[in-house]
């Protein structure tokens, strides 16, 4: 009697630990697994659903805000970076003001090639149809439209990004190069090539940026 109920209960015990948690091994399986989906499918029809709602006027408008602002940050900056060394060095040494203004031009294109891809995306401001042919696109607003507001948001991200980073390399190198003006005049050319070099970045997004918005109109379905 006493070993056949201990192994009843050993073995009751058993049964019930397996079954109770195989059962709880399924449930959460099966609840995370339609749970995560359900999740997921959801979020990314809500994704969707806003890039494919949103109009593209305000993709066109941030493209150009931030086309001209971050290169106004970064020119600001290069500047910032550039005066300060120009200034602090031109009290000890007065011949390095004037030459090294060239650094502080630099800096100061990098603003107008914000201002230069601002103007070229503007002028992509057209009216368009809210509504046309169905078959042509998944909401109220023409795919054609809708390419053309993440273009000029692309566009602009790229030529704001670089030019930011320019306006940075120009100032700091800039800055070495009235440091290093009035320490030694004959390293100024120098580093003025240096200096040119990263200049040439902000050309490279302005480009890039160009063909990244080429043949995208507002309204041009219409």
């Amino acid at each position: 009697d006493e070993v056949v109920g201990w192994a009843v209960d050993e073995v009751v015990c058993w049964a019930v630990e397996e079954v109770v948690c195989w059962a709880v091994d399924e449930v959460v399986g099966w609840a995370v697994d339609e749970v995560g989906g359900w999740a997921v499918v959801e979020v990314v029809n809500l994704v969707s659903c806003f890039f494919e709602t949103t109009s593209p006027y305000m993709w066109t408008s941030l493209g150009v805000a931030i086309a001209i602002a971050i290169s106004v940050v970064g020119a600001a900056w290069g500047i910032f970076l550039t005066g300060s060394s120009i200034l602090g060095g031109g009290v000890m040494v007065p011949r390095i003001k004037t030459k090294n203004l060239i650094s502080i031009i630099f800096c100061e294109a990098v603003a107008i090639y914000g201002i230069i891809m601002a103007i070229v995306f503007s002028n992509s401001f057209k009216q368009f149809q809210q509504h046309g042919n169905p078959l042509e696109f998944r909401g109220n607003i023409r795919t054609s439209d809708l390419a053309t507001g993440y273009a000029m948001f692309a566009g602009g991200l790229t030529a704001g990004v670089c030019n930011l980073v320019c306006g940075v390399c120009v100032g700091i190198v800039g800055s070495g190069a009235a440091l290093a003006d009035a320490q030694n005049a004959a390293l100024f050319v120098k580093i003025l090539i240096v200096e040119i070099f990263g200049g040439a970045i902000g050309l490279f997004g302005i480009i890039i940026a160009i063909i990244q918005t080429q043949g995208y109109q507002l309204g041009k379905g219409d």
